[in-house]
């Protein structure tokens, strides 16, 4: 037994080092050998997915303390890269069709990593992430230089937030209300407007590789109500108010959370008034 204990704990910390190794070569981008960066990466990245997959040790290395820890340092070390890969975009001596590719590159890396952290249950470490650096994103896709460029990468942004509203929509991932709202208020414009776009630039060249999906909006409609029904009462209020008075009202469509907000709404002021009603009721004279 003592043998069999020792070469366990021997294939266990086998498993950890590999693992560990391979998460930090699949987001990892170097200088030493660019010509193999990607096979490289697309290597490592093939090599998590099938540890976690298929090997009968994973579950005990990825509950492991100093796995999470590495992760956590790996994912933040991606996204701080990718936000300031993003923000070069406007920087006229570097922004081409270069810098373009290679943010998609990482936009599919941010991809894998939802994928390989929704198997860890770290998705709240990715959601936190993209939460925080959404405004930034959005005020460098936003500006009119880009007006008429990067499609792919615009609907590229919308497709990662599109996990990230699931996974907040649908409980996977639990937020504070104030986060949520936040997360909902910051992305909602830019998905409405591109929605648009998307959809006149579809009717203008029915093969057009740049418009959203059906699936793909249907899944944000999806997300997105089940998000806001799920918010505090004044919160769905303001967020349903300025769905009505936009002018993308079609989409995405939440007459389904409108009226579950109605519903409670009067729910709850039939409750607040039976209550009132029997405050202000007489005392029975004690007998």
């Amino acid at each position: 037994m003592p043998i069999f204990s020792n070469l366990k704990e021997t294939e266990l910390s086998g498993t950890k080092e590999v693992f560990l190794s391979a998460i930090r070569h699949a987001t990892s981008v170097g200088d030493s050998f660019p010509q193999f960066e990607d096979d490289l990466r697309n290597s490592a990245q093939e090599q998590v997915d099938f540890m976690l997959e298929d090997d009968e040790n994973i579950p005990l290395v990825i509950a492991d303390d100093e796995i999470k820890v590495e992760t956590r340092i790996v994912v933040s070390n991606v996204f701080c890269s990718f936000e300031n890969e993003f923000s070069l975009i406007l920087e006229p001596d570097v922004a081409n069709k270069e810098t373009e590719e290679k943010i998609m590159r990482s936009l599919s890396d941010l991809e894998w990593m939802h994928n390989t952290l929704s198997k860890m249950d770290l998705m709240k470490d990715f959601v936190s992430h993209w939460a925080n650096i959404s405004r930034n994103l959005l005020k460098v896709i936003e500006d009119k230089r880009l007006d008429s460029v990067m499609w792919g990468l615009k609907i590229k942004l919308i497709e990662v937030t599109s996990k990230v509203l699931e996974a907040v929509g649908y409980g996977t991932v639990v937020l504070p209300a104030e986060s949520r709202v936040e997360l909902l208020k910051t992305w909602l414009p830019y998905i409405r407007k591109m929605k648009s776009l998307s959809d006149k630039m579809s009717k203008m060249e029915e093969a057009s590789p740049y418009k959203m999906s059906e699936d793909l909006c249907q899944c944000i409609e999806g997300a997105i109500v089940s998000l806001v029904s799920a918010l505090p009462s004044n919160d769905q209020a303001d967020i349903l108010a300025d769905w009505i008075s936009a002018e993308q009202v079609k989409y995405p469509d939440l007459s389904e959370a409108f009226e579950i907000w109605c519903y409670r709404t009067k729910s709850a002021q039939r409750r607040l008034d039976e209550a009132l009603t029997e405050s202000a009721m007489p005392l029975s004279p004690s007998t």
